[in-house]
């Protein structure tokens, strides 16, 4: 009998009880924001100035709706974020979500990057130590990988400048180095100076998620490897790299590819630390300078985009499970 039909029906609803979810998510965080927006200091404030008068404060609240009732503001909120449109910032007087989505692409590229070293290093590793875990240079790994865990990732970023940057003078400490725009995405990947501006922030964005991918393949290669099919495959002379690789890793990545969405979506929403410290001109770094001038139009903006982003990413992964494993089941 064909389970296809009755498995695609199933997995597009599972996908639409997600999306519903996700909405449901979305519209309490936007509560939330809209909640900091309006009572996390008075805005009139901000927008007349200190030194208004009474008289201008009241025009400018009736000029932004302010003076409406709350569910009323809420509605109005909820329509305009729709749209993208989340108010002008206090600060520089332009759209919050334009300022957002021209840094957006930093932040993306060194997410991007960072994902890349921790995947291909932390499964690379996580494989040639599950292969001989109590081999010397296994132990090693093992001991690097629970020091990078343990230490901050400011301590790492200083640590990379201090070494790479101020002692070997081989790579830049801070900036994005040259762009080039192709439409409205500002990109780094081509040019030279982009690539080695990158190198360093990535690495300390990078370093905790490699160390948690090293040790998740390591554990599940280790119970994969004891499986009564890889002991067939073993038994029947197949290559070693097809038996690792093609029976093996492909079953024990599994909780790998979970855990690496689930930590890109990370990344991008929460690079604030690495982006300080390297002056990296993305969302992170933007969010930091607008906490620092109360600019909460910019800040709800972050905050929406972010759960948007770690939202649509956990569907996704998902999504994913049924192609790595055909035997799971959305019921």
């Amino acid at each position: 009998m064909d389970l296809r039909p009755r498995l695609t029906l199933a997995m597009i609803i599972y996908i639409a009880r997600r999306l519903t979810q996700g909405v449901v998510v979305l519209l309490a965080v936007s509560l939330i924001c809209f909640i900091i927006f309006r009572y996390a200091g008075d805005p009139v404030v901000t927008l007349a100035g200190r030194y208004a008068t009474l008289q201008e404060r009241e025009m400018v609240r009736k000029a932004f709706g302010l003076d409406r009732p709350f569910y009323i503001q809420y509605t109005r909120f909820i329509a305009n974020a729709a749209q993208g449109n989340f108010g002008k910032s206090f600060v520089s007087r332009v759209p919050a979500f334009g300022l957002i989505i021209e840094r957006f692409p930093a932040t993306v590229e060194l997410a991007t990057s960072a994902i890349f070293i921790s995947f291909v290093l932390g499964v690379g590793l996580g494989v040639l130590v599950s292969l001989k875990p109590y081999a010397l240079r296994n132990r090693f790994i093992m001991a690097g990988s629970l020091f990078n865990i343990s230490m901050p990732t400011f301590l790492t970023g200083i640590l990379l400048i201090m070494v790479f940057a101020v002692y070997l003078k081989v790579l830049p400490p801070f900036g994005r180095g040259e762009t080039v725009t192709i439409g409205f995405w500002r990109t780094g990947f081509l040019t030279w100076s982009g690539i080695t501006h990158l190198i360093l922030p990535a690495f300390t964005l990078g370093m905790y998620q490699l160390a948690v991918l090293l040790r998740l393949t390591r554990a599940g290669m280790r119970e994969v490897l004891t499986e009564e099919y890889i002991k067939t495959a073993w038994a029947k002379g197949l290559p070693p790299m097809k038996v690792i690789f093609k029976h093996a890793l492909r079953n024990a990545l599994i909780p790998v590819v979970t855990m690496t969405g689930l930590q890109f979506g990370e990344l991008i929403a929460f690079s604030i630390i690495t982006e300080t410290i390297f002056q990296w001109p993305g969302m992170g770094n933007l969010l930091l300078t607008s906490i620092y001038e109360s600019d909460q139009p910019v800040i709800v903006t972050y905050i929406m985009l972010a759960a948007l982003i770690i939202l649509s990413l956990n569907i996704i992964v998902d999504i994913l499970y049924a192609y790595l494993n055909p035997k799971i089941r959305y019921d």
